[in-house]
């Protein structure tokens, strides 16, 4: 299986498909993996693009490194196997977490190499409440999540999976075999790596980043994502970044990658060629 090697020594897996074209790499949520993309790396690819998807350390094939698990060493994670790979006329596609870690990459590293960038559900600007985020979620709301991690993760992650992630409270329709494949990637994650994870998320600002993006930027986001609610996160983000375009998905949940997987890879593509 391919890796690249961090600085720290830790192993990044990576897939990396398509004959050709220019490369979009996608960045996943917590706490998941890089087969959570699999079916817009398969659709990119076979639209004459080179698909690219990692596994954020400490989740999936990646090293469960102990230390690491905060944004500046998942951006410079990210530089690694864009440095590695030699990328250029990049697209950067985050989902939840993985916004997060695309756009701290260009406010870190830069958009040399970065043509676009599309979030997806994505977690910026700054998700936990405090003295000048008022709209924020209270700090209970992540402190909880902690707890089911620590005490019982893989019911955390089947709980997630069978209702707020995909909106199945909402909806009750979507497949079981979509829940499972959540609860699996899930636990193929680090403990350590999931719960600090949390705090990634939850509690990094993104506002300097997103004011530093100066690549062409798609915000997709469901209006009613009960994970990362649109109101504290999309609606903000689009504006917040220079030269943003939001697309709101009426009723869309979190898990848009699965939920409405043909709208968002039609939406991506258009975006990426245009």
């Amino acid at each position: 299986m391919p890796h690249v090697t961090t600085e720290d020594g830790s192993q990044i897996f990576y897939k990396d498909w398509g004959a050709g074209g220019s490369p979009v790499l996608l960045s996943h949520g917590w706490p998941l993996n890089s087969d959570a993309w699999e079916a817009a790396a398969l659709f990119l690819a076979a639209n004459g693009h080179r698909a690219i998807a990692h596994d954020r350390r400490g989740h999936g094939r990646s090293s469960q490194s102990w230390s690491g698990n905060e944004m500046d060493t998942y951006a410079d994670d990210l530089a690694c196997l864009i440095d590695h790979l030699d990328l250029t006329d990049l697209t950067l596609v985050g989902h939840s977490t993985g916004g997060g870690e695309v756009v701290h990459y260009v406010a870190r590293h830069g958009s040399a190499r970065v043509s676009k960038v599309i979030l997806v559900s994505a977690v910026p600007p700054l998700m936990v409440r405090t003295d000048d985020n008022p709209g924020g979620l209270p700090p209970e709301t992540f402190d909880s999540i902690r707890a089911g991690e620590a005490h019982n993760r893989s019911q955390l992650y089947r709980d997630l999976a069978d209702g707020p992630f995909f909106g199945n409270n909402r909806t009750g329709d979507v497949p079981q075999g979509t829940r499972d494949a959540f609860w699996l990637q899930g636990l193929a994650s680090g403990t350590r790596n999931a719960y600090e994870c949390i705090a990634a998320f939850s509690a990094t600002d993104f506002r300097p980043d997103l004011a530093r993006i100066d690549v062409p930027t798609l915000v997709i986001h469901g209006d009613d994502d009960q994970i990362v609610p649109f109101d504290i996160s999309g609606k903000l983000t689009a504006d917040l970044v220079p030269d943003g375009r939001l697309l709101v998905y009426a009723g869309g949940a979190h898990g848009l990658p699965d939920t409405d997987r043909e709208r968002l890879h039609a939406d991506m593509l258009a975006f990426i060629d245009n």
